[in-house]
């Protein structure tokens, strides 16, 4: 790639660029040998002091609008709590647009409110034929005597919290109306029951993918140990966009280490790519290979750096930006520019997006494409620990 004096790019963004040129213009990683990309600005999308907002997902619409998922509660310290909580019986899956990706106003719009609990963690992917599957999963409070009657295993959280499972919503006309849920099959390595006393449905928090064969791929989590509690990965894929879904093989599987959050892309070549956030690993980044389409997968392996979890966007010249959270100090947003077939995450550069979050409550980045030369990479943020919000980060690439 072509480098760029620190005042040739400021020129080309005042001239050039003019819509991208507010704001400073950050040159990262700061080895000039190096540059693999630059940071325009931080921009916020969606604030407000009533509401917790977090876990944004964003597509680019065939008209060219953007469209932009997130989870949305109130924020309990409002009505005295002392802390955030990701579970609330109030969570419904927003949605907003936006023409350019970088303007956004007015209030979210309801995308889907689960008839049994709060949602979380919307996840976007349109498909090639204009569809829009949105993906995501439920929690309902039961009250501890009321959990007694439950058929068990089940998974509980703070708050008394049931896991509901996961779910899958579509639409064929851009956003404006929602049809499902649609509920995916129970995978047999999932061991825990609904309060329903059904198996729970597959799930999980991450990018589905649509292969250059018209398969979309989806790579779902389970509990499939009690004590100590323990979540694996697995492939499931659909023929029929997102109506119906079928195993296919086990992604990342351990004794001791968490699989969970997982992001898959298939690369030029075909390659099927896992990219998963870890527990009881350092929190370590790991990326699994499938080389048969999905059939099997090989051993999974450290990604050299920390950050969870990870979303992958093909750029126009085929390379990969790799975003991620940094839940660590400073608490913050990164990335990294893989090649295409994404073999070179060991040594690829860092790229320092936000290095100035207030607590590790903040992350779950995932990118979109503005243009030719242009992302941006949409996440929710804090400041000083406050109100959690939507926010991004444009770069040019």
């Amino acid at each position: 790639m072509r480098l760029f004096s620190m005042y040739s790019l400021v020129l080309m963004f005042a001239f050039i660029l003019p819509s991208f040129a507010e704001g400073e213009v950050v040159l990262l990683p700061p080895d000039s040998t190096q540059q693999i990309a630059e940071k325009v600005k931080d921009i916020v999308i969606y604030h407000d002091e009533r509401y917790y907002a977090a876990f944004p997902s964003i597509v680019r619409k065939p008209d060219g609008e953007f469209l932009l998922s997130f989870r949305r509660a109130p924020d309990r310290r409002n009505f005295g709590s002392k802390g955030y909580s990701h579970t609330d019986p109030n969570s419904y899956l927003v949605q907003m647009t936006s023409r350019d990706g970088i303007n956004w106003s007015g209030e979210p719009e309801l995308l889907y409110a689960h008839d049994f609990g709060g949602s979380q963690d919307p996840c976007l992917l349109q498909l090639s034929d204009g569809t829009l599957l949105c993906t995501s999963y439920g929690w309902t409070q039961i009250s501890e005597a009321d959990r007694k009657n439950l058929r068990t295993p089940n998974f509980v959280t703070g708050g008394g919290y049931v896991f509901l499972g996961g779910y899958v919503v579509r639409s064929s006309d851009g956003g404006k109306s929602w049809k499902g849920p649609f509920y995916p099959p129970h995978i047999q390595p999932e061991i825990n029951f609904t309060p329903t006393g059904d198996p729970v449905p597959a799930y999980n928090r991450g990018a589905l993918y649509e292969g250059k064969d018209g398969r979309v791929f989806w790579v779902v989590a389970s509990h499939d140990q009690l004590s100590p509690s323990k979540t694996s990965n697995h492939l499931l894929i659909s023929n029929d966009k997102g109506l119906t879904w079928q195993y296919s093989a086990p992604v990342a599987v351990d004794p001791e280490v968490v699989f969970n959050e997982a992001s898959v892309y298939e690369t030029p070549k075909g390659d099927v790519v896992a990219f998963i956030r870890t527990g009881k690993y350092d929190d370590q980044a790991v990326i699994v290979r499938s080389t048969d389409g999905g059939k099997s997968f090989g051993p999974w392996k450290s990604m050299g750096f920390k950050g969870h979890p990870l979303q992958a966007l093909r750029l126009p010249d085929n390379r990969v930006l790799l975003v991620y959270g940094y839940r660590h100090q400073p608490y913050g947003i990164r990335a990294r520019i893989l090649n295409a077939e994404c073999t070179d995450f060991e040594t690829a550069p860092e790229i320092i997006l936000r290095e100035d979050g207030g607590s590790t409550d903040i992350g779950y980045p995932w990118a979109v494409a503005l243009d030719e030369k242009h992302a941006l990479v949409t996440y929710y943020f804090n400041k000083e620990n406050q109100t959690r919000h939507i926010a991004g980060s444009i770069i040019r690439f």
